[in-house]
């Protein structure tokens, strides 16, 4: 086993109940041979994360939690069991999955460990309360993080800056959402709904295997992640809150859309737009989620009709982030320009509120948290 941190105790950011968060400070966890201690260098931010500060996720998470499930860091301690597993050795740049599987379940052995059943006490990184397996460290908010022997670790190279490493979840999303999933193929076209970090990043992986034509839409405050999206080989905008969206993809593509990817949150209108814009035989992924809002209006004779696939979209598989890994390595796509505020960790409330667009004059696409 080799060298324990010199460091004691890790402060952490804890949430106990709906927008209530605070700074703690807890002892470092006793590491064996088959387990590993994080020294976070960040954590990545998404709306999921805002969704369970505000309490949106009280149904499935059990307080207090550390939150935070995009972490790239350092290994500062590694069992030579885990290190052996994994690839990886102390001093290593790693970025972590958010998923926790047990790895032997039904779901698990399909493959399908995003829906594992099998630890229903530890589902996800920033979900697991505080005291399971005796640490409170399971969420990328803090100085350090500890590594469950089923975590899943992916090495990146220490040349990446810490910013661009923590995008790895939102491509891996992109890359699952856009094309893995519907089997969006060169040829196809796709209109994705909104243009937050996984639109974005949808944008990139649909580009990446040849798409025909890409349509992605946002708001007139979006101005400049619709740019962005033009920057990264979106052919169309739409402006959702000045046009009728349905209306401009129709007449873009009369016959409709191959794949309609809804990235959109609590706006569950998306929906219906999604089944008026996808052409016969057509697929939709539904990947934003919308609380508690209910889908009203939804014309389901058209899913009949039209022979339709609706594809709910959760998590990425292992396979995918470790391509995302190498899209990042290969700096074949300005991804920095994705990354536009990096917070300390004692500011997490306001980068919470700095991404949900509540801080009047900021506008935001990724933001990483820094211990």
């Amino acid at each position: 086993m080799l060298t324990v941190q010199s460091a004691k105790t890790s402060r952490a950011i804890v949430q106990t109940g709906p927008r209530a968060i605070e700074m703690r400070e807890y002892p470092l966890p006793q590491i064996g041979d088959d387990d590993a201690l994080l020294k976070l260098e960040g954590c990545g931010i998404c709306g999921s994360d805002w969704s369970q500060y505000v309490g949106e996720s009280e149904g499935y998470i059990r307080y207090p939690v550390v939150p935070g499930h995009e972490p790239v860091g350092i290994i500062a301690e590694i069992g030579s069991k885990a290190s052996k597993r994994w690839g990886v050795k102390e001093g290593d740049r790693v970025v972590v999955d958010p998923a926790v599987p047990c790895g032997y379940c039904r779901n698990c052995l399909h493959g399908d460990y995003n829906v594992c059943d099998g630890r229903d006490h530890i589902p996800y990184l920033g979900h697991v309360p505080v005291g399971v397996a005796n640490t409170e460290l399971w969420g990328g908010y803090a100085d350090y993080m500890y590594l469950d022997p089923h975590s899943l670790v992916h090495k990146i190279s220490s040349s990446i800056p810490a910013e661009l490493a923590s995008l790895y979840n939102p491509l891996g999303s992109g890359i699952s959402w856009a094309v893995q999933r519907p089997g969006t193929s060169m040829g196809d076209t796709i209109v994705i709904l909104g243009c937050g970090q996984r639109g974005l990043c949808s944008v990139i992986a649909a580009k990446t295997v040849g798409v025909s034509c890409i349509i992605i839409t946002g708001l007139k405050r979006d101005a400049a992640k619709l740019a962005l999206a033009k920057e990264f080989g979106a052919d169309h905008i739409i402006i959702a809150d000045e046009t009728d969206p349905v209306e401009e993809v129709r007449k873009i593509l009369p016959k409709g859309a191959d794949v309609v990817l809804d990235t959109t949150p609590n706006f569950s209108k998306s929906i219906n737009h999604a089944v008026a814009m996808v052409a016969p035989n057509g697929t939709i992924g539904l990947a934003g989620t919308h609380g508690s809002d209910l889908v009203s209006g939804l014309k389901s004779d058209l899913i009949v009709r039209n022979n339709l696939k609706i594809i709910g979209m959760a998590a990425v598989p292992f396979r995918t982030t470790e391509i995302a890994v190498q899209l990042i390595e290969s700096r074949r796509f300005p991804l920095e320009k994705m990354h536009t505020h990096t917070i300390p960790l004692e500011r997490t409330e306001y980068a919470l509120q700095l991404l949900a667009g509540k801080i009047p004059g900021e506008t935001a696409i990724h933001i990483m948290i820094e211990p």
